[in-house]
């Protein structure tokens, strides 16, 4: 692969946005914003990252936390087995290594939670090591300048694409390069319509020369998400409202959702909402029903409800909930 190094690093040094994660390369807060950042947009996850810096200063702060607090704060980012993991690693961190991360891309890939892409950034940002970190938009940008139409979708081409990039990592300049990998692919190689104009290696990007960056990068074949319907029973007994937990493992594991299963005939219709995820989209129909009867969910307060974690796919019937003061 053709040397970008020096224009891509200078390039970065003039244009690198200021962001609170890039204030420290103290490994904990890089480890942090990565796993934040995984399939969430980074206007979405500031917020998020300076209210849990705030609660959570050191992992061993995050590792004594209890699991419901840090769902709790992670609340409305989704994919929540990510805060899982979160917890999980932090305490492994504390009780294997003393609290410190180890700077070691082999031991880091062991943690609960970090693969490839997190064990890079964080061994090239925090430890200026050169370990490649290929996410999609590092993807999308090495497509580009070497023409390769080979699906990004493919693992075994990540895996080539890291090996490649590592290769050109500069000593002293490791947590740049990879800063400037994604930069790059964040605000300059845009997927759809790339900003090749303002791009420090339009003269060294094979699809630019060519005229078919709209070409590149080829997407692996997506399968359809399947739909599921679910009746989302919002019941009501004296001031209390019902939720249940859904169960440790699968899609949205541990967290609480309104309950749902047969409609009661006397149940008021409150409105439908859709969520999708990755692989499923949920199509819900929302009933109230007051006075409901025992079952296998327990009995909240608006109070204890809010404390809890209850997932963004419900968002449309926790307002509701809200506006009647459940």
């Amino acid at each position: 692969m053709i040397d970008l190094t020096a224009p891509l690093l200078e390039w970065y040094g003039k244009n690198k946005r200021a962001l609170p994660w890039r204030e420290s390369r103290d490994a904990y807060r890089v480890w942090v914003s990565e796993i934040m950042l995984q399939q969430t947009r980074i206007q979405a996850v500031m917020g998020y990252y300076e209210r849990f810096m705030t609660a959570f200063p050191t992992v061993e702060a995050l590792a004594a936390a209890p699991e419901e607090a840090v769902l709790k704060l992670w609340e409305g980012l989704g994919y929540y087995s990510r805060a899982r993991n979160l917890h999980k690693c932090a305490k492994e961190v504390v009780s294997r290594y003393g609290g410190r991360f180890p700077a070691d891309v082999k031991a880091l890939r062991a943690l609960p939670g970090i693969g490839d892409y997190t064990a890079g950034a964080i061994a090239s940002i925090a430890f200026a090591l050169p370990a490649a970190a290929v996410d999609g938009n590092v993807l999308r940008v090495h497509a580009r300048l070497t023409a390769d139409s080979t699906p990004v979708s493919d693992t075994s081409h990540r895996k080539a694409v890291a090996r490649e990039l590592t290769a050109l990592y500069p000593a002293g300049h490791c947590g740049d390069f990879t800063s400037a990998l994604m930069e790059l692919g964040e605000t300059v190689c845009l997927p759809g319509a790339p900003r090749c104009a303002a791009c420090p290696l339009q003269t060294l990007c094979e699809a630019n020369a060519r005229g078919e960056t709209e070409l590149y990068p080829v997407m692996g074949e997506k399968k359809p998400r399947r739909i599921e319907e679910r009746n989302v029973l919002l019941l009501l007994r004296g001031n209390r409202i019902a939720l249940r937990k859904r169960p440790e493992k699968g899609l949205l594991a541990g967290l609480w959702e309104f309950p749902d299963g047969e409609v009661p005939e006397n149940a008021e219709f409150c409105g439908e909402a859709v969520h999708i995820f990755t692989h499923v989209e949920w199509h819900m129909k929302g009933y109230i029903l007051r006075d409901a009867p025992e079952g296998d969910y327990r009995w909240f307060t608006r109070e204890e409800r809010q404390a809890l974690t209850v997932p963004t796919a419900f968002r449309f019937y926790t307002a509701i909930a809200d506006s009647l003061g459940f």
